[in-house]
């Protein structure tokens, strides 16, 4: 646990977990998805880029190539990563308006988003181009939640459905949408620790201190039990802008 509430969580780096926690990948293969569209753009934008983990994995980058991050510690990750690479990195508070004119990029990319600001990426979007997102399906690892905060409610927050309605609204044509359900296992409670603290918004305020007795009865359920199960879900989401 003292490992676990320490370790730094800047960044979307999860080597830490090696042998601690598994996650399915979704079958789409999100990363192969944007490196077969690089080649092809002229200009891209990569908005919320976390430490620049997935765009620096890209094989081949347009000459103007720029990612945008909110959270100064993964600033100076990206800037790291990407800069060598001759990307801009841009802070961003992640809301309208995105710091760049109309129609200026032909592919737009986003994983695992906050926000999607549907309108603004319409606007930035040149006629003909492309934006392309793995997000965080509803109810993601859920039953993670509910043993600190204890039943939730189904609601409309990360409907797949939602998003298409949401960039149909903003003149945009969606071309594919699929969802999946993906595995999550963890095998302590270090590795739920951690887990928590970088993925902020499965439990809003988490902090050992204040759920060091739900984190005991989960390291006594994990130990007379096994690993703890729970299920990710993820959807991807093309949509072009009319040329």
């Amino acid at each position: 646990m003292a490992d676990a509430e320490s370790v730094p969580v800047e960044g979307w780096d999860f080597s830490w977990l090696n042998g601690r926690a598994t996650e399915e990948r979704p079958s789409w293969r999100y990363s192969r998805l944007i490196a077969e569209r690089m080649p092809h753009a002229s200009a891209a934008l990569d908005i919320q880029t976390g430490g620049g983990e997935v765009l620096a994995g890209v094989p081949w980058l347009p000459a103007l190539t720029v990612a945008t991050e909110s959270w100064p510690p993964n600033i100076v990750r990206a800037s790291q990563r990407l800069r060598p690479r001759g990307v801009a990195v841009i802070a961003d508070d992640d809301e309208p308006r995105l710091p760049f004119g109309d129609g200026v990029f032909d592919l737009v990319i986003s994983r695992h988003p906050v926000v999607t600001w549907w309108n603004e990426i319409a606007r930035v979007l040149r006629p003909g181009g492309t934006y392309l997102s793995q997000q965080v399906g509803p109810r993601s690892v859920v039953e993670l939640t509910e043993v600190f905060l204890g039943p939730q409610r189904p609601n409309s927050h990360r409907d797949p459905e939602v998003a298409r309605q949401e960039a149909e609204a903003a003149g945009l044509e969606v071309v594919d949408l699929r969802m999946e359900s993906l595995r999550t296992v963890f095998h302590d409670v270090g590795a739920v620790i951690y887990f928590l603290r970088k993925v902020i918004w499965i439990v809003p305020g988490f902090t050992v201190d204040r759920y060091r007795a739900e984190l005991k009865v989960l390291h006594d359920r994990i130990q007379a039990e096994g690993p703890f199960v729970a299920h990710a879900t993820r959807f991807l989401i093309e949509a072009r802008k009319p040329a």
